[in-house]
């Protein structure tokens, strides 16, 4: 399970990643990462965590396959968080496809979007 100090709650911050964030798409969701903030912080002030939201509409399935989704993106979050700048906000979409995807095509798909945003991987 993702940290409660790493989950994405209020619908401002949803909106902040989603509009002034970057995004990558990939065929089973999409990844909107809003970097930290570049600014030196304070002698003896740590850094804010990064926090992470999940999207899943009903177009991916009904109740039981939608939070499917999200306890497996949850898990994958949970695993990556430490390789995203501190206070950054990301919000990942499911797209349709992702109710019938396993966690190893999720993961891959999660991967790919993360490393295209930190600026790894080619167009």
């Amino acid at each position: 399970m993702l940290p409660t100090e790493n989950r994405l709650r209020r619908r401002e911050d949803f909106a902040t990643a989603v509009r002034r964030g970057r995004r990558a798409g990939r065929p089973l969701l999409v990844v909107h990462l809003r970097s930290g903030a570049t600014d030196p912080h304070a002698p003896g002030e740590s850094a804010p965590p990064t926090r992470a939201g999940f999207v899943v509409s009903k177009a991916v399935g009904g109740a039981v396959i939608r939070n499917k989704v999200k306890r497996r993106l949850r898990h994958l979050m949970r695993e990556r968080v430490g390789l995203l700048p501190p206070g950054s906000l990301v919000v990942v979409r499911a797209l349709p496809g992702a109710g019938d995807a396993d966690h190893a095509l999720l993961a891959r798909d999660l991967d790919a979007a993360l490393q295209r945003l930190l600026g790894g991987g080619a167009r």
